[in-house]
Order: structure tokens, then C-alpha cells, then sequence
């Protein structure tokens, strides 16, 4: 069992990983071995409130299938043990994020000084525009 949060763990049998072969730079090695590591969860397996999963579903983007299963790629290291940890560590990362409920933003006031300051500054660039009019010249 993975701990996600306090109220959150997932099992270890619900993670599905299958290595591939990394793509980019790497001679040989990228060509011969499969190291790259593709991870796939399925998130209707786990309880999540509705809010969390609204939040997992619009941070996980185009990594979350129309099913509810999350793709994660992993190729940044060597090695398939390397990658199989990153890949499961992000996942981990992306449901922790998930269950973090954002705090409610309270509207405020400006302040008394605040709105005359910006008066001043809207002033100011006033007399600074109106000096820039034509002359006139009386003949």
C-alpha cells in the first residue's frame, strides 16, 4: 500500500507499469534496452471526494483518458528501476496535489490610502497629457 494523504493510500496492484523503449538521443542503449517506463493507474479503483477528482481530472490534462486512467511517462533515467520510481513518485506527487483543498479566496476593500494614491498617479498622467496639447498662436 501506498500512502497518498491521511485519508488516501492506494495498492501497489492497482499501479500497472509496462517498459518501453525511450525515444531521443542515446545511441545503442536507447536501441537495444527498455528502459523507458509507462505507467498506468485507473482512477474509478480509489475513493476520491468529487472535488478531488474534479482537481486530479484538470491536473492530470491530456495524461487522463476519457476512462479515467492516468498515462505517466518516465524516461528520464538509465535505468527501468530508476524510471519505475520516478513515474510512481509523480503519480504520488499528482494525487497528493489533488487532495489539497485550495482556501477560498475572501474579496477585500481597497484601502482608504490605496484608492488615493491611485487618484494622485490618475492626476498626474493627466496634467502630464493635457500639457502635451497644441500651442496656439495668435496672429
Amino acid at each position: 500500500m501506498l500512502r497518498v494523504s491521511r485519508d488516501l493510500t492506494i495498492d501497489e496492484n492497482d499501479i500497472e507499469i509496462v517498459f518501453v523503449r525511450a525515444s531521443g538521443p542515446g545511441g545503442q542503449n536507447v536501441n537495444k534496452v527498455s528502459t523507458a517506463a509507462q505507467l498506468r493507474f485507473d482512477t474509478t479503483k480509489i475513493a476520491l471526494p468529487p472535488d478531488a477528482a474534479q482537481r486530479l481530472a484538470r491536473l492530470a490534462g491530456s495524461r487522463m483518458t476519457k476512462d479515467g486512467v492516468i498515462v505517466i511517462q518516465a524516461f528520464r533515467f538509465r535505468t527501468q528501476e530508476r524510471n519505475r520510481a520516478d513515474a510512481i513518485e509523480r503519480l504520488l506527487d499528482m494525487l497528493r496535489e489533488a487532495m489539497v483543498r485550495p482556501t477560498p479566496r475572501r474579496p477585500t476593500k481597497p484601502t482608504l490610502g490605496s484608492k488615493q494614491r491611485r487618484l494622485e498617479g490618475k492626476k498626474r498622467r493627466s496634467d502630464i497629457k493635457a500639457g502635451r496639447g497644441t500651442r496656439r498662436f495668435d496672429d
